[in-house]
């Protein structure tokens, strides 16, 4: 008898309207312009904060890519004294003022175990449990919008021989500053924004710096990025791309004898179809230019200390930092049943028509698309599901 109570003290049950499933910018942006039209929500993050990625995992020089006028969630503007391009603890501050502007009080701890649609009641049954408590609750939802984000988990890729290695790894996830690898050989495995970021910072702090490059990219200024975003809106694509990678020329000249190679596709062209964004210099290039940072091709295997890389070069490092990357998790956890996401977690569709699935199934923060990608999901998700919610739930209650 007594054990019978304990279940039922563990096991908990709720009915909401809107399930949201992650507290980062994508569901706190939801969470608001739901709000907004008086929809009442839940939004759970399994971390003990909101955008736990920005509080706890991002390093300490990282700033806002693009200028902040394209990196503001709905209904709030950063103030006009915030710089343009803003920095972590100020895009933090943000997020927090955000949160108790428009009344956002996540339930923290709590991890989505399962998500089902239930084809009897047309409702998501959503199983999340308390890391502190243990215990579980079983949410009724009749919609469900997935906000976990595209950087779910870090991604380490396979690498012959790391297992040997004699040093330290570590995924970028979990660095914060070049401070502790003054003096020391590093290798950076990326060549993304946080990898090429990455490599600065070490080099700036003393580290003897590599990079390994496996893929072509742009490198373009943040200058370069907003006024191509800025004129995008009287030009076409094609020749909005065609200036940038003309004043890049200008700017950065030849890149291919430093071991950077330019994709044949445009920067612009590139992001919308692939979602794949130019690097951002913040002074990496003339490092490299410089010969106090290294550029490697791609890794062919690792034994002890001796990294072997596809050309026949090789290194001795103390270090490996991996900027590879994440993977979404959604499909860990969401029953889908090819109602939304594929295979890989991210949305089937294309962006702008990728954030809606059926059955009440939406995704915010999974369309590549930033930002700015961010907040066009939220207001959508949000106006489409006051649609249902005035002509069936509201009149119905």
């Amino acid at each position: 008898m007594y054990a019978h109570f304990v279940v039922q003290e563990m096991m908990k049950e709720e009915e909401v309207v809107v399930m949201i499933v992650g507290a980062g910018p994508a569901g706190l942006a939801t969470a608001a312009c739901l709000n907004t039209l008086s929809i009442p929500n839940v939004v759970l993050e399994k971390e003990d904060c909101s955008a736990s990625l920005w509080k706890k995992r991002s390093y300490d020089r990282l700033k806002l890519h693009l200028a902040k006028q394209f990196c503001t969630l709905p209904h709030m503007p950063f103030p006009d004294a915030a710089p343009t391009f803003v920095p972590k603890g100020d895009f933090i501050e943000y997020l927090d003022a955000y949160v108790a502007q428009y009344e956002i009080r996540p339930v923290y701890c709590t991890a989505v175990e399962s998500a089902s649609f239930d084809e009897g009641s047309k409702r998501w049954t959503v199983l999340g449990r308390h890391a502190v408590t243990g215990c579980t609750t079983e949410y009724s939802a009749r919609f469900l919008v997935v906000a976990t984000g595209e950087n779910g988990e870090s991604w380490i890729p396979e690498v012959a021989g790391l297992s040997t290695f004699t040093g330290t790894t570590m995924h970028s996830l979990f660095y914060k500053s070049g401070e502790l690898y003054a003096g020391k050989s590093v290798l950076v495995v990326g060549s993304g924004n946080s990898g090429m970021e990455i490599a600065y910072d070490l080099a700036n702090d003393g580290a003897k710096t590599a990079i390994s490059i496996r893929s072509p990219f742009h490198v373009m200024s943040k200058e370069m990025i907003q006024l191509g975003m800025d004129i995008m809106k009287y030009f076409p694509l094609c020749l909005v791309d065609s200036i940038l990678l003309t004043l890049a020329n200008i700017k950065y000249g030849d890149l291919s004898r430093y071991g950077i190679i330019r994709p044949r596709m445009g920067p612009l062209k590139l992001k919308a179809k692939t979602g794949r964004s130019s690097v951002i210099d913040v002074g990496t290039v003339k490092m490299i230019k410089m010969g106090e940072i290294k550029v490697f091709g791609g890794i062919s295997y690792i034994i002890g200390n001796k990294v072997v890389f596809q050309d026949g070069k090789s290194n001795e490092f103390d270090d490996i930092i991996f900027a590879t990357g994440y993977r979404s998790t959604a499909n860990k956890w969401l029953k889908d049943d090819d109602r939304l996401l594929g295979k890989d977690g991210m949305p089937k569709g294309r962006f702008p028509n990728h954030w809606k699935g059926s059955d009440g199934l939406y995704c915010a923060g999974l369309g590549r698309g930033g930002l700015a990608g961010i907040s066009m999901d939220a207001t959508n998700i949000a106006k489409d599901i006051k649609k249902v919610y005035d002509t069936t739930i509201k009149n119905s209650s």
